[in-house]
């Protein structure tokens, strides 16, 4: 994924900024600039290509999407749409925009932006993988007047409009070509209808207010700089070299709580950890052995040495997890057990079940010792420092051997989420979901637009056929029941070894006021953020 840098000529604040040395905000809102640390750079500001939260938050800034949940009372509302009407029987749905509304650019937005950005998605030639999703939600889209489009589906939705939460593209800006590719000089210099313009350098993006129809921003600049060593983050945030931190490790939360300077915000990612299992190779083809890894994992531990989460704590920001979704979900089956704590001895008799024998307290199978390479999403350290070593420990008291490998975020995007990492044995990393919590890309069978996240191409019937149950359900009961169907296949199977949701934290200084949160897109209500006395 690639990303932006604005033509114009940066102010010096904006250049510092850039270079990751906050810049003191002038007191108001005219002219100010507020400084913040990101995990990491956006890669790109195309919307059809992000990949990571900070793609996603990034693009928020820049981008209007049709509909979205409010962070207050959690209704579905849009700030384009100025009417909306089930059509066709439920299988269209009738969008009629406010008018006077702009583009960036200064081009106004209309009905055929909404079609322009359905047929990108549709148009194969947009090689992304939330197109490919789409592709099995929308057929189509007309233009009816200028500010009408009716938006087609493959199917009834019993949540239509929770299907038009996708980011609006600009048919003008483009150019009218709906096969949009990652590097398009777009994901660089993007045009949004959003409360920003955004761009990029090589060590931050710059966001400058863009006034509109629908968006006055109080909070004229932000400057996003990546984060470094959490302690560094927090310290210059104390000393108001930036006024946030878009997540703050556990540990360091309450030394950001200790300041009168400083305030802790709940960002809810919606959000769960886990290690994905390749089982297409070797022992680990055996659902036994996989069970025996689960059972030789002692998720207390771990969570208390990599998070420093003691045993009993009241109010942990670390929650176990069984499967697939957060535990405040719908979809989150209550039926099925946590592991909270190792069991060695049902593990190796598992294992020995399988076929495979110890050998000096070696594990070996077909007479080899089995030997597991494990990979981590290397940004997972700055929330859970150590945990790649800890899990490795843990499988190592077991009797495996191992090697560990910290995986870049650009590897990851370009490699493991394609199915292309075959070389690991064991990946850790963590999923992030919208309003919608849909994991069909992430179990489903690889296959045309399906599995388009599959991270170790894993097959089963039994998993294809809850997937179709939920994809062909017409009630929230009914999608409930498919996936907690799901949930219950998954934890038998282990596919994944499943290990918890972690609270996600911000840090902002008290100077910064009215900042509501949205969960997973964070700045849905950035135009009601302030900075200042």
């Amino acid at each position: 994924m690639s990303f932006f840098q604005n033509s114009t000529e940066l102010s010096s604040a904006a250049r510092l900024t850039l270079l990751g040395v906050g810049m003191v905000a002038a007191i108001g809102t005219t002219g100010a600039t507020l400084n913040f640390y990101e995990e990491s750079l956006p890669s790109t500001l195309d919307p059809l290509y992000a990949q990571s939260m900070v793609d996603f938050r990034s693009q928020e800034l820049v981008f209007d999407r049709i509909y979205f949940h409010s962070p207050i009372d959690n209704q579905l509302i849009s700030r384009i749409v100025d009417k909306g009407e089930v059509a066709d029987g439920g299988k269209s749905f009738r969008l009629t925009l406010k008018q006077g509304l702009k583009w960036h650019d200064g081009k106004p937005l209309g009905a055929k932006d909404v079609c322009f950005t359905v047929a990108a998605m549709l148009d194969p030639g947009t090689t992304s993988p939330i197109a490919e999703g789409y592709r099995t939600v929308l057929a189509g889209c007309d233009v009816e007047s200028q500010y009408v489009a009716l938006v087609r589906f493959t199917k009834v939705f019993h949540n239509p409009q929770e299907r038009l939460g996708f980011a609006l593209m600009p048919s003008d800006a483009l150019g009218g070509k709906t096969a949009i590719s990652p590097d398009l000089d777009f994901s660089v210099h993007p045009v949004g209808s959003g409360p920003y313009k955004g761009s990029r350098g090589k060590r931050g993006v710059q966001f400058e207010a863009y006034a509109n129809g629908h968006h006055a921003a109080t909070i004229s600049n932000a400057g996003l700089s990546e984060g470094g060593d959490p302690i560094v983050q927090v310290t210059t945030l104390r000393n108001n070299g930036v006024q946030g931190i878009i997540a703050v490790p556990p540990p360091l939360r309450a030394d950001v709580s200790a300041s009168d300077d400083l305030q802790l915000k709940s960002y809810d990612l919606r959000s769960w950890w886990f290690i994905a299992v390749n089982t297409k190779k070797g022992a680990l083809a055996d659902k036994r052995v996989r069970k025996a890894l689960d059972l030789s994992l002692d998720r207390t531990d771990l969570r208390q040495l990599s998070i420093g989460v003691k045993p009993g704590e009241q109010n942990s920001p670390c929650e176990f997890i069984s499967g697939p979704f957060v535990q405040s979900s719908p979809f989150y089956n209550r039926a099925i057990p946590t592991h909270e704590k190792s069991d060695k001895a049902a593990a190796a008799q598992l294992l020995t079940d399988a076929g495979l024998t110890s050998v000096g307290g070696h594990w070996q199978y077909k007479g080899q010792t089995v030997t597991l390479n494990i990979g981590m999403l290397a940004s997972l350290d700055n929330e859970a420092p150590d945990l790649l070593q800890q899990i490795s420990n843990q499988i190592g008291a077991a009797g495996f051997d191992r090697q560990e490998q910290r995986v870049s975020a650009d590897d990851w995007n370009r490699r493991v989420l394609t199915g292309k990492a075959t070389e690991f044995d064991l990946l850790i990393g963590k999923w992030s979901f919208g309003v919608v919590e849909e994991v069909n890309p992430i179990f489903e069978t690889r296959a045309g637009t399906k599995g388009a996240l599959n991270i170790f191409n894993y097959s089963n019937a039994d998993v294809d056929n809850a997937i179709a149950e939920y994809n062909a359900a017409r009630t929230d009961t009914a999608a409930n029941d498919a996936y907690h169907a799901l949930h219950s296949v998954l934890a038998e199977e282990l596919p994944y070894l499943f290990l918890w949701k972690l609270d996600t934290k911000s840090a902002w200084r008290t100077e910064v006021r009215g900042n509501t949160i949205s969960p997973y897109f964070y700045w849905t209500e950035v135009d009601s953020w302030k900075y200042g006395t």
